[in-house]
């Protein structure tokens, strides 16, 4: 009986490997040639995950207050989200539980609190004197439905109406409700027969606070008198209400309408209103009643000498935005980005904005403890593309790109040309590819079109935009080998004149019409003919068109790279895949996918029929899959996270995304031909690198690593001429090299590391000023650097000399390089797929990030594989997320949680115990300003001339108790003992902070004290609010 080695088991289990892969392992690596044994850093210790802030305009927002002392801005939404809004760079989310829609948003004017009510009928007070805010009491009604809510200034008692038309009123401090009770059976006439509809406003008047405004949805308006309890005067119109405003006199009141009408109405004419206007309507002769439009849901009655003026919007993604269609995040960039991006983009800024400060100037910055650039790139569906300053938890942007801007725009629907493959957004944008050391862009756009960039700050004007058109067609024929795919030699462009792209032997020209009429080698898009004025920042470098081929329309881009050092750019689709020297301006390589395997496709295929089985590969071939050819296999992951985000329909694209988009189907565009859609191999990563193409190599050599949707990975070879002038003049040679990886699952990510387990990045040549003729001495340097770390000095040996790190939509494997063996695999989800995966930097060392279709994400170190954090975090519950989900360096990542909101966490435990020092306070201790009689705080808040004893009405001496089924108080988890818990954390997490970060001790003292006073405020919350009262109730002002 053979023996079992229960310590290679171990080690098994400790890497993250099955044992089998141990003994595969063994089997590859002889005696004498054994795996470098790798110190890795990365434990499990050094992950946390946890949301850090979100960006942009609140989705479906459903109401919103101001808090005109603090100056803080509160939005509800309709998901139940709270945003919270200081100065620039001072915000909060924060979500009810139950995710029911909020109605409505109340200050406590100064106090550093809110009150919330939902369509659930609750009400909830939240805490904001801590940085995350926190829920302190809540009141479920039981009986009643809640409709509409009003606070005075500086009063404890919250007037609350009801569905029914009643008002009931709630102390806030205790979140208890008072025996009073307005019914609406007493509020309306005696003799009225119908109910009045729920209560649609609820409102003090300015000058005489005992008097209380009660709108009801019929129509019908009561003036309120609280002290007699009863209706002083009742306003009657036959259209419906939506919302009334008083004039800061408090001797009119203004009512909006259902029918688009607006009536002013004195208080003391209850008969008809003295001007009924209706703003929006078509205004007719002889005095005839205008014609009804669409009601106006919103009232308020203002009055301004100067007008109201127009701010520039300082927080991101506004709600006018384009819907963003792809995002890539980058952290740890050259510091000299962000300067150069902010000085060609401050020259865009919009005219006609007021100069003033803006108004929402509230709260504190937190204390950044990231000193590294981190920058957000935002592609558009209507083809722009937006550059963001996203360090230290902030969003704000530095420069916006137009791409659609080199393209012909159609005046109208008539005129657009027949060639068009999406209905709407033709330009918007799926695929982005930056190098941010170079600086060079690449955007892949849905038309089938990509676009190369050079950043410069000189202005140009192009006279003619350098074009290219690619005819990528799927057939299947006699497959060449290898040795024959190799590209013709290329001619050396013509100076000033558009290059025309050298079409492969195995697709000839043609016309553009074919015989039977149908179109024919035509793009989508038209390019301008036009001189095209090009400002400072990013200049269109080249356009490159996928046309159509007999009748049947360009497939979208799957995948995209570009590389600087080699000046390349290459991109694929279900097709096949394309190479495009854009230095030369020419056409490198053209094959469908099935020509990349040469002889050694593992393949069956069939035309014009699914593929039904596949035959062994050749020799060189890593772990022959574990049965990605079988159907139900596939049915369980349809396809990789770049096929379901980027070849999504421009309708996906919009901000109406619904449930269906779960489905994750394989579909393509509605125009693919009768061909099996699942027999079409897509180009699904790459990746350009200086590593070893084959077994035999004994150094690296420029190289493109191919991914498909199938599981495969290929090599093709490329030969580049010397630099300088000699690189323009003689052709780069590519060629396929032969050797095939096999992975289960479509390919998503690939990487290289050394051999001592530091990332190698690709070549790339550091940025200079294009515009500008160069020194001779300049011209003599070699313009290609690798940042790497500095690889063993033996490397003439044979040994192990690299590693690729290759992920897929099920599983990942690191393979040794030239050798080819399989050193680690590690099966990711076998139930689920994985949607995004990135080899990433953190803690000095880096890791392997997954998020999959099951909501789980996962690390792995590298090399070994082995598991590093799991943790279930949220449900894919639509397109967006697989879209825009990306993770970056230093335990960043982001998705877009909504079409105008950036949700950004961290996986990194260091961040996660730095965030509560990072995050921006809400509330500052302010005086609540004293104001004359008059003034703008009057009108503002609602103070006036007659003040009340609320709690003499209210209380429970005089008015009684409530009855104990109307509404059930609820204890909120952000109560006293929870803020203290939080306080107390703080100054853990501070404690912890000053053993590593003892240089910056006096910013920790002073926080500590800052900690400390929030502390001792969380003990006086709940009595500061009756402190408050007693102190104003004698005031002879009110709404000061």
């Amino acid at each position: 009986m053979r023996k079992f080695n229960i310590r290679k088991v171990l080690d098994g289990l400790t890497a993250g490997s099955s044992s089998a892969s141990q003994q595969q392992q063994q089997q590859q690596h002889p005696a004498g040639n054994r795996e470098p044994e790798i110190q890795e850093t990365l434990q499990s210790e050094h992950f946390q995950l946890c949301k850090t802030v979100r960006h942009g305009f609140p989705y479906q927002p459903s109401a919103l207050a101001f808090d005109p002392v603090q100056k803080i801005l509160a939005v509800g939404t309709q998901t139940g989200a709270l945003r919270l809004f200081g100065r620039p760079g001072v915000e909060c989310y924060c979500q009810h539980d139950s995710g029911a829609a909020v109605i409505q948003l109340q200050f406590l004017i100064n106090e550093g609190a809110l009150v919330s009510a939902l369509a659930d009928d609750t009400l909830h007070l939240w805490n904001l004197r801590q940085k995350r805010p926190a829920i302190l009491h809540s009141l479920k009604f039981c009986r009643e439905r809640v409709t509409f809510c009003h606070l005075p200034f500086q009063s404890k008692w919250l007037y609350v109406g009801t569905e029914r038309g009643n008002i009931h009123i709630v102390n806030v401090e205790s979140f208890t409700l008072s025996g009073y009770v307005i019914m609406w059976n007493k509020a309306i006439e005696l003799s009225s027969k119908s109910h009045p509809g729920p209560v649609v406003h609820i409102s003090d008047n300015p000058m005489d606070e005992g008097k209380l405004l009660i709108g009801f949805e019929s129509g019908t308006v009561v003036l309120w008198d609280l002290k007699s309890k009863k209706a002083d005067y009742r306003y009657t119109y036959d259209e419906a209400i939506h919302s009334v405003a008083w004039h800061h006199e408090g001797k009119q009141f203004i009512c909006s309408h259902s029918d688009g009408t607006l009536t002013i109405w004195n208080v003391r004419s209850p008969a008809k209103p003295v001007q009924t206007i209706t703003p929006h309507g078509k205004q007719l002769k002889d005095g005839k009643k205008p014609e009804p439009c669409k009601p106006i849901l919103k009232v308020e009655f203002k009055t301004t000498r100067s007008g109201y003026p127009i701010f520039e919007n300082p927080y991101p993604l506004s709600i006018h935005e384009s819907p963003v269609t792809c995002c890539e995040y980058f952290a740890d960039c050259p510091v000299d980005l962000i300067p150069a991006l902010y000085s060609v983009g401050a020259r865009q800024k919009r005219q006609g904005y007021s100069k003033k400060e803006w108004p929402i100037n509230g709260g504190n910055w937190g204390l950044g403890v990231q000193s590294y650039p981190e920058i957000i790139i935002t592609g558009h569906a209507d083809g722009s593309v937006k550059f963001w300053d996203a360090s230290a938890i902030t969003l704000q942007v530095l420069y916006k790109l137009k791409t659609s801007k080199v393209f012909e725009k159609s005046r109208n629907k008539d005129d657009r040309p027949n060639t068009d493959i999406v209905d709407e957004d033709p330009y918007a944008i799926q695929i982005i590819s930056w190098c941010p050391e170079s600086r060079m862009l690449c955007i892949a756009g849905v038309s089938a079109h990509v676009i190369i960039y050079r950043f410069s700050k000189q202005e140009v004007i192009t006279e003619v935009i350098p074009m290219l058109e690619v005819r990528l067609l799927y057939e299947i024929s006699d497959v060449e080998s290898p040795e024959g795919e190799q590209a013709p030699p290329l001619p050396t462009p013509v100076g000033g004149a558009t290059p025309q792209p050298i079409p492969p032997q195995s697709h000839p020209s043609t016309s553009s019409s074919s015989s039977d009429g149908l179109r024919d080698n035509v793009p989508c898009l038209k390019v301008k003919n036009s001189p095209l004025k090009q400002s400072p920042g990013y200049q269109t470098e080249l356009v490159i068109q996928l046309v159509w081929v007999s009748g049947e329309p360009p497939q979208q881009i799957t995948s995209l790279a570009v590389n600087s050092s080699y000046g390349l750019v290459v991109f694929g689709n279900c097709n096949g895949i394309a190479m495009v020297d854009y230095l030369q301006k020419a056409v490198l390589l053209n094959l469908g996918t099935i020509e990349l395997y040469g002889s050694n496709d593992p393949y069956r295929r069939e035309p014009r029929s699914p593929r039904k089985s596949r035959q062994p590969s050749g020799a060189g071939l890593c772990d022959i899959s574990e049965g990605t050819a079988v159907p139900e296999d596939r049915c369980k992951s349809p396809t990789s996270a770049k096929m379901s985000r980027k070849l999504s329909l421009p309708t996906d694209l919009k901000p109406d995304l619904d449930i269906k988009d779960n489905s994750f189907s394989r579909s393509r565009s509605s125009s693919v031909t009768s061909i099996d859609k699942e027999s079409r191999e897509a180009i699904s990563a790459l990746h350009f690198c200086e590593t070893f193409t084959r077994k035999a190599d004994s150094s690296p050599s420029p190289c493109l690593w191919v991914g498909t949707t199938l599981g495969t990975v290929l090599v093709i070879a490329l030969n580049l001429p010397p630099g300088g002038e000699q690189r323009l003049l003689q052709p780069v040679i590519v060629s396929p090299s032969g050797t095939i990886l096999r992975l289960k699952g479509a390919i998503l990510r690939m990487a290289f590391l050394d051999t001592t387990g530091c990332l190698v990045p690709p070549a790339y040549e550091s940025w200079r000023e294009h515009n500008v003729p160069e020194e001779k001495d300049e011209k003599e340097k070699s313009k290609k650097r690798r940042p790497v770390s500095v690889s063993p000095s033996s490397s003439q040996e044979i040994c192990e000399n690299q590693y690729a790190v290759i992920c897929s939509e099920k599983q990942a494997k690191v393979i040794s390089l030239p050798s080819q063996n399989c050193a680690y695999k590690q099966n990711i989800t076998e139930t689920s797929f994985v949607l995004r995966g990135d080899i990433v930097a953190l803690n000095n060392s880096i890791c392997l990030a997954c998020f999959c279709a099951n909501g789980h994400i996962m690390t792995f170190s590298l090399p070994s594989l082995r598991p590093l954090l799991d943790v279930y975090y949220l449900p894919l519950t639509n397109m967006r997320i697989a879209r825009t989900f990306c993770f970056t360096n230093n335990g960043q990542a982001l998705y877009l949680v909504s079409p105008t909101e950036i949700q950004r966490l961290t996986y990194s435990q260091e961040t996660c115990e730095n965030l509560q020092e990072m995050l921006g306070e809400l509330f500052t201790p302010v005086e609540t300003p004293e104001a004359p009689n008059r003034g703008f705080f009057k009108g503002l808040f609602g103070g006036g001339a007659q003040s009340l004893d609320r709690e003499e009405l209210f209380g429970e001496s005089s008015s009684g108790k409530a009855s104990r089924s109307l509404a059930q108080h609820i204890p909120g988890p952000g109560g006293i003992e929870g803020v203290k818990g939080a306080a107390s954390g703080v100054v853990g997490e501070l404690a912890r902070a000053r053993l590593a970060l003892d240089e910056r001790g006096q910013k920790l003292g002073d926080l500590e004290e800052r900690t400390a006073a929030m502390l001792s405020s969380a003990d006086s919350f709940s009595k500061h609010a009756h402190e408050m009262m007693l102190k104003y109730k004698d005031k002879k002002w009110y709404q000061f």
